[in-house]
């Protein structure tokens, strides 16, 4: 009994978010209310507070459920064996591939960039977009300083710096595709991708096994010392 108790709440859960993700598309973030998505999940609004203590709550919660499997692809990408450049461009497209050919990623990420006004109640989704954001720039940060170190390659500039760039470049694409897709998202990724790190210094190639990291040896402009 018990297990099909929590199979249901599972079910119920899943409902919400399904629900969350058709009615935010229709009416906008700010002009949903939970009463509304419990009608379109076929439950009452206790139900929904039983699951997510307010909206911000299960937006985010939407959100995760397509983006947490993308960030996952990026954890631990600048401690992956050999250079990380290649595995950082790998699980880049790999994610982008998703975004062009999964209609959810799709959906929910429209939702996200077009359809939130980042008012007082939905501060909670600002700030987990701010955290995301972030985590990300620091992760591609400590793969440009270790692939630089492996290649004896100076980079150009600050790699934080290098990353804000890196990373703004990836999320204007998907911005500007999510908003006309009227060009080929995954094609144009991979060129605008290889054309930046070819830019600075760090072009895709298969590395021989990695070298001694020289981070410590100042010839380049690290990340921030802290952990994620």
């Amino acid at each position: 009994m018990a297990r099909r108790t929590k199979e249901d709440a599972l079910t119920t859960r899943e409902a919400l978010l399904d629900a969350a993700e058709l009615v935010f598309e229709q009416r906008g973030v700010s002009r949903t209310s939970l009463s509304d998505i419990a009608k379109a999940a076929g439950v009452t609004r206790g139900a929904v507070y039983w699951h997510f203590k307010d909206k911000a709550d299960l937006f985010n919660a939407m959100m995760e459920r397509v983006t947490l499997p993308l960030e996952s692809e990026l954890a631990g990408v600048a401690e992956a064996p050999g250079d990380p450049i290649d595995v950082l461009v790998m699980q880049l497209l790999r994610s982008v591939g998703q975004i062009a050919n999964d209609a959810r990623t799709q959906r929910v990420l429209n939702i996200a960039v077009m359809m939130v006004e980042h008012v007082e109640d939905l501060w909670p989704v600002r700030d987990r977009h701010v955290q995301i954001d972030r985590a990300n720039v620091e992760r591609v940060c400590q793969v440009f300083t270790r692939s630089s170190a492996l290649r004896h390659q100076p980079l150009p500039a600050n790699a934080e710096q290098l990353a804000e760039g890196f990373h703004a470049m990836v999320r204007g694409l998907v911005y500007s595709w999510l908003l006309q897709r009227s060009f080929d998202l995954e094609a144009t990724a991979s060129i605008a991708i290889d054309a930046y790190l070819a830019g600075i210094g760090l072009p895709r190639q298969l590395l021989a096994p990695a070298a001694p990291l020289l981070a410590q040896s100042g010839i380049i402009a690290g990340c921030p010392d802290k952990r994620l």
